[in-house]
């Protein structure tokens, strides 16, 4: 190699590390802006009992929002479910959590059971999942219908879930609420027991497949019953119109060999009334990108619901100003009665 080509060769590499250098200065320099321009925030997200789904949400999506904004550092928070979520955010308890859409709706006209608070400070930001009801028996009970639940213990879970609520509202609709003995024990706590005969039939309310039923399902023939014939019977969905028919496919579980009719809730994220609106925006954007998507539905088989086109689907409360933007941006139509 020549001198004048050495020369030249050695610009061209210094020049080059200069650019490097100068790219990474700048990135670094916009990692720092943006934590500049952000005050550090601590959030609380509400989840849900052990081995639920709503558990499994709340883990991921706090995980994907801190990672996507550093600023930002969120925690999720174990809970009942769905109503102690209601009622943890209208009272600034937690910033972020899971509700049913059901409790979602009478929390804030004041019907939910015996409680005629009004939660109107809980707004909605997106759509999660469907979650149908489910209601586990031994394949050999002899349990074929709801009405052959008559005089049988049934845990329904956790005080202040959803799926507690909704088992309820349920039972008392069909008449049958007084003539059972519900037990309010968590999804893991509920087949543990299950499996050792302390109670008959076990109810959960979440996506499929559920580990608890999974794991019944495993250690002993189950089935579950087609509680769509009674809810259509009796005039459930006039009386409850926020709860839909769906299908449980075939094979979901061990030894479910056919398709079971059902009813299912939808699964709100929810957000205190009082939430910042950018961080309410900023937490969508993490969540609806290309990889929260693909984290969620790695995490969960439930969330291949979730996309741009279904994020309002199941809304029974208004928006946050912060999700109004968001979702204006992606290009969807705001019905006036989810406004503000």
């Amino acid at each position: 190699m020549t001198r004048r080509h050495l020369t030249f060769a050695l610009s061209a590499m210094f020049t080059l590390l200069l650019i490097l250098g100068c790219s990474s200065e700048q990135n670094a320099n916009n990692n720092q802006a943006d934590s500049d321009a952000h005050k550090k925030q601590y959030l609380a997200f509400g989840g849900g009992p052990t081995g639920g789904t709503f558990n499994f949400f709340a883990n991921k999506m706090a995980s994907l929002i801190s990672e996507k904004n550093t600023w930002l550092e969120v925690s999720p928070k174990g809970s009942g479910g769905s109503a102690e979520n209601l009622r943890s955010l209208n009272k600034n308890g937690v910033d972020l959590g899971i509700v049913y859409s059901g409790d979602a709706f009478l929390g804030r006209v004041g019907k939910l059971p015996d409680d005629p608070t009004r939660y109107t400070d809980v707004s909605m930001l997106s759509f999660l999942y469907g979650a149908p009801a489910q209601l586990i028996v031994r394949k050999d009970s002899g349990i074929d219908s709801p009405d052959d639940l008559k005089g049988k213990a049934i845990a329904i879970g956790n005080p202040g879930s959803g799926a507690a609520l909704s088992a309820e509202r349920f039972f008392r609709h069909l008449g049958l609420w007084d003539s059972i003995t519900p037990q309010y024990l968590g999804y893991s706590q509920a087949a543990a027991d299950f499996a050792i005969r302390k109670i008959d039939a076990f109810w959960v309310l979440v996506g499929y497949p559920n580990s608890a039923v999974v794991e019944a399902a495993t250690n002993s023939p189950v089935k579950l019953l087609d509680l769509h014939a009674a809810a259509a019977e009796s005039g459930f969905y006039d009386t409850y119109p926020f709860y839909s028919p769906v299908e449980i496919p075939a094979d979901t579980y061990t030894g479910q060999t056919d398709d079971v009719a059902t009813f299912q809730d939808s699964s709100l994220w929810c957000a205190s009334k009082r939430l910042d609106n950018d961080i309410v925006y900023q937490c969508l954007k993490a969540v609806y990108s290309g990889t929260g998507l693909e984290a969620l539905v790695a995490a969960h088989k439930a969330a291949s619901s979730m996309s741009v086109d279904n994020g309002l689907y199941g809304a029974s409360i208004p928006l946050h100003p912060g999700a109004v933007r968001f979702w204006k941006e992606k290009g969807l139509e705001i019905p006036p009665k989810l406004l503000p």
